[in-house]
């Protein structure tokens, strides 16, 4: 039994080691991710309905990853809202190539049944990313202009016909100082 315990203690040090050899080989978070970071206000349209939108974005684990917080609420209706919760990063495959392929995760206020796995690329002015649905592909067009972010989201169809889904045009602010950002 003492061998065995032996055994199980080196496997799990040299795991221990592993770990940090594995995590420095992470892909390196795109420019156009890293432009997002930080806070944006603006208006927009969802279905042709006008929103107020407010995002903060941000790196995470170790800065391989961007996660973006998104608020909206309807101008007409204030209590007609909605938030989603997205995680973007390189792909961690694919070598140098890795850098221009992205890939997504998209949670929202509708709840775990609609959340779904992304892949996109990187542009020269920003990023695409695109969430497949049982009904269509939402594509997501991320364009930074200085200070100035377009997100477009087009509904594609199984045909490859696209339909405005949201509009948003936000502009950088500076973040609200939040009690746990110490």
């Amino acid at each position: 039994m003492p061998f065995k315990i032996q055994a199980l203690v080196l496997a799990l040090s040299n795991l221990a080691v592993a770990l940090p050899a594995q995590a420095a080989e992470a892909p390196l978070m795109p420019a156009s991710l890293q432009a997002i970071d930080g806070c944006w206000t603006g208006e927009g349209r969802v279905m042709g309905k006008p929103v107020t939108m407010a995002i903060r974005a941000r790196p995470v684990a170790l800065d391989a990853l961007m996660i973006v917080d998104a608020e909206s609420r309807a101008i007409d209706d204030p209590a007609d809202r909605y938030a989603a919760h997205l995680t973007l990063g390189a792909s961690s495959s694919g070598g140098e190539r890795a850098q221009a392929l992205l890939t997504g995760y998209w949670a929202d206020s509708f709840g775990g049944g609609y959340a779904a796995a992304g892949r996109g690329v990187v542009r020269g002015d920003g990023f695409d990313i695109a969430y497949a649905y049982p009904d269509a592909t939402f594509v997501n067009r991320w364009r930074l202009q200085e200070q100035t972010l377009l997100w477009a989201i087009v509904a594609r169809s199984s045909d490859g016909a696209e339909k405005p889904f949201a509009d948003y045009l936000v502009r950088k602010i500076a973040c609200p100082k939040a009690a746990k950002d110490d």
